[in-house]
């Protein structure tokens, strides 16, 4: 099957947001903090028909191509807290490394697809811990390169991301550290935090529109592998006092939410996943996500990689580097507008002339070569 696959939501409903108070302090104390740029791109709001897109442009985040970091970052510091705190008052993070100290050696372990496991690793060597990273089998040579780049060991796992997470589940103990983006049973605390640090994302853009006295989105598309990048989103905009649309995307080749919801439980998406959208390569939806993502979602688009190429390379001429899963929910976009029943579908999303639209393209060329051969292709 390489056409697109939807599904709309019958109606939604809203939850409370929850933004910690301290994560954008402590994501400011980091090495590098600086808001990511918000950028307007009126070539994709004319191919959409909209007024306005927005895009949070996260190629270049706290030294690394993507977002991850944000969670990764917070996610450790909240466990580590939890096992080894309180800590007292620190300025930077050689301060924390001098806390961890008396609990070395600490080894932080984590199962991805690339950009989670290598922000897990930038982390452990900001703390003077150790990081052991596992990969599935199909891993570009140059994402397995940047994660050993950080000082991490990294373990190939034979058989796919959810593999390698089960796989990375069994290091649990005093000494190792489970920082995982995805839960399972018996395990949301590190994954909820994960989501929690991706909101520093969208803490940003509220500031970066008022700056310009713009509006809040009318909708937002957003990439889903496991859901937690796309829990963070609907925790800040599907709130009581927003009519904010959201829109997941996913891989046609891993559309486990997407089934998931047509079929209103946690279902599987069969493998193999073998998308070029690799961060997305997911069978299983995480299940701290789901109950946003099955609440939150106005509706869920699974694309073949053609889309996000053809997204790859329309946010290229606007001066966007977006790798295949940054582009993801432009690539979503991309399906529902150019869709023979594609007026039904704006309607559906409340899109007209007038709304404005916000994707977060979450990477940069994390595998440089084939970014160029799609963008020049």
């Amino acid at each position: 099957m390489t056409e697109p696959r939807f599904y709309f939501a019958p109606h939604t409903q809203t939850f409370p947001r929850t933004a910690h108070p301290d994560l954008l302090d402590f994501h400011c104390r980091l090495p590098g903090y600086q808001q990511t740029p918000l950028v307007s791109v009126p070539l994709l709001a004319q191919v959409l028909g909209v007024k306005q897109v927005w895009v949070k442009d996260e190629q270049h985040r706290l030294g690394l191509p993507a977002y991850k970091i944000l969670g990764a970052s917070w996610a450790t510091y909240r466990e580590l807290q939890t096992r080894f705190g309180p800590f007292k008052s620190w300025e930077t993070l050689q301060d924390l490394a001098d806390q961890l100290k008396p609990f070395l050696p600490l080894t932080l372990v984590a199962a991805t697809d690339g950009n989670h496991g290598r922000a897990v690793a930038r982390t452990a060597h900001w703390l003077g811990l150790q990081a052991h990273i596992l990969v599935p089998e199909d891993m570009v040579p140059a994402r397995r390169k940047a994660i050993e780049s950080e000082g991490a060991t990294v373990e190939v796992i034979a058989g796919s991301y959810d593999d390698a997470v089960l796989a990375a589940a069994e290091f649990a103990s005093e000494r190792h550290l489970v920082i995982s983006d995805t839960s399972w049973e018996g395990y949301t605390r590190v994954p909820g935090w994960v989501v929690e640090g991706y909101s520093t994302i969208f803490e940003e853009i509220d500031l970066q529109l008022q700056d310009v006295q713009a509006a809040q989105p009318d909708l937002v598309a957003v990439q889903m592998g496991v859901g937690s990048l796309a829990a963070a989103v609907i925790q800040h905009y599907a709130v009581a006092d927003q009519n904010t649309r959201i829109v997941g995307v996913e891989p046609l080749q891993a559309d486990c939410v997407l089934r998931s919801l047509q079929q209103g439980t946690l279902t599987a998406a069969p493998g193999p996943h073998l998308s070029s959208m690799a961060g997305l390569n997911c069978g299983h939806t995480s299940p701290l996500a789901w109950p946003f993502l099955q609440g939150g979602l106005s509706a869920a688009v699974a694309v073949p990689d053609a889309f996000a190429e053809d997204a790859m390379r329309l946010l290229a001429k606007e001066g966007v580097v977006s790798g295949e899963s940054g582009a993801a929910g432009v690539a979503g976009l991309l399906a529902l507008m150019s869709h023979p029943e594609a007026e039904l579908f704006r309607e559906n999303l409340g899109l007209t002339a007038e709304s404005t639209v916000l994707v977060v393209s979450t990477e940069g060329a994390t595998d440089p070569e084939n970014h160029q051969r799609i963008v020049q292709g």
